[in-house]
């Protein structure tokens, strides 16, 4: 009688277990992909999204873009800013606008426009954002609400990278510039390193390697910031643990009532908004700042670079590295003041003031 091969008991258990370690590694493979993926923003307008209430553009590429007018009416205005905000901000976080005083606005003949960059508020994400395509859109914006050939940007905190932007990218439509405590990236190349280590090491821990993080694996810097093992950065928690002493007292004075629309700020999602932010402005830029050529040789306009030296946010060491290497932008620190300086009392009037009579305004 023929007897036929059989496995052993042994090696049946190794089969299975073969092929339960498989389903196993495949789950913690598609599950690790999950998590790593942003959900996708909820743009405004669509089924279950965000309403639409801000006035849009169409951009070149088919994202809309909010915005939101201050000042004179256009049509009579002689100086016309474009406003760019900083993180976790909106078009309503217009400190230059709210604080500009009326002399100044009626007697210049000042317009201001403030937009929400994209993710933000109501403006469309734009998963392609780089230093660049910002400007593209100021630009954009600028030609169709006929803000003429020339016209001024004020950049705020990390506003800043879309007002670099506008200096390397589109100059010939800038009839001056303000850089306002703009976000400095320690990856610049022109940044010696012991300089760059050095401001990078007086962050706080979980900033460091946030940073570190968007800049060497951007992929992985929505899970970075939305684990719950361990922090993640301090703008993106929201973590005010970090500001200096000055910024919390005006913290304290606004109060909750200060921001009625920080709700519309995220509504879209925080990877399109502030991770965006993170991914853009510490990540690898395809120039640097600091080898930026005199926008005036003729001194026909101005740039400016405001900087308060007890700013917690941004190393006051690198802005000061930056000023010496680009002697031909006018650099004001303003002593004793944190990241939300321009919300000191006049000094609002003072940066819009310089900028916008070419001049060189007391500290």
């Amino acid at each position: 009688m023929a007897t036929g091969s059989t496995a052993s008991p042994s090696s049946r258990s190794s089969g299975v277990l073969y092929k339960l370690l498989v389903v196993f590694s495949v789950c913690i493979a598609v599950s690790t992909y999950q998590a790593l993926q942003p959900p996708p923003p909820k743009l405004c307008g669509s089924p279950n999204g965000p309403s639409i209430t801000a006035p849009r553009i169409k951009l070149r590429d088919g994202r809309h873009l909010a915005y939101k007018e201050h000042g004179v009416p256009r049509d009579e205005a002689t100086r016309k800013i474009v406003v760019v905000h900083g993180s976790d901000s909106c078009r309503h976080d217009n400190a230059f606008a709210a604080l500009l005083s009326p002399d100044i606005k009626e007697g210049l003949g000042v317009y201001m426009v403030s937009f929400d960059r994209p993710g933000y508020g109501e403006s469309d994400a734009d998963p392609n954002r780089t230093p660049k395509s910002l400007a593209l859109d100021i630009e954009e914006l600028a030609d169709q609400l006929s803000l003429g050939t020339k016209f001024y940007v004020i950049g705020y905190s990390m506003g800043g990278q879309a007002t670099w932007a506008c200096l390397k990218y589109i100059p010939h439509r800038l009839a001056g510039a303000a850089l306002v405590t703009p976000v400095v990236n320690y990856w610049w190349k022109s940044f010696p390193s012991e300089i760059s280590k050095e401001a990078y090491n007086k962050q706080p821990r979980n900033d460091q390697w946030a940073v570190r993080v968007a800049h060497y694996a951007p992929w992985l810097t929505h899970w970075w910031n939305s684990q719950k093992w361990f922090l993640g950065g301090s703008v993106v928690t929201r973590n005010l643990g970090l500001l200096s002493k000055s910024d919390k007292e005006i913290l304290f004075k606004i109060g909750a009532a200060g921001r009625p629309h920080e709700a519309e700020i995220r509504q879209q999602g925080t990877h399109e908004t502030v991770i965006r932010d993170m991914i853009v402005g510490f990540g690898k830029w395809e120039f640097d700042p600091m080898e930026l050529e005199d926008l005036f040789p003729n001194k026909e306009g101005s740039v400016h670079l405001w900087q308060g030296d007890d700013d917690a946010l941004v190393p006051v060491t690198l802005q000061r590295y930056v000023a010496k290497k680009l002697p031909w932008i006018h650099y004001h620190e303003i002593p004793g003041a944190g990241h939300m300086f321009p919300l000191f009392p006049g000094m609002v009037d003072n940066i819009v003031k310089t900028l916008l009579t070419n001049g060189e305004v007391k500290n």
